[in-house]
């Protein structure tokens, strides 16, 4: 079962000036939006979709985390190889 999060783009011009590019409209009605970068995007779905499978190999053995690590470590510290996270990924 893989978990979708909502989302769309925010892209930015020259100027500073923010567009958001939302096709499906799924953000119409909203007035307030969260900038993520897209790669830490894809990790936290992968996440979410990791604890909802309850496919993680070993939280226990992850010990503390220093806070200037990136959540994108956590993979590999948990054990991933890269082919794990490809198909984690087709799962979208």
């Amino acid at each position: 079962m893989a978990y979708r999060i909502d989302n769309a783009i925010v892209k930015k011009d020259r100027t500073g000036r923010l567009t958001l590019i939302d096709p499906d409209e799924v953000f119409k009605d909203e007035d307030a939006f969260i900038a993520v970068k897209s790669d830490d995007f894809i990790t936290i779905q992968l996440l979410i979709n990791g604890i909802l499978s309850n496919d993680f190999k070993s939280w226990r053995e992850l010990g503390t985390i220093p806070d200037s690590e990136p959540l994108k470590s956590l993979f590999v510290r948990l054990g991933y190889s890269r082919e794990d996270i490809s198909t984690l990924l087709k799962e979208f």
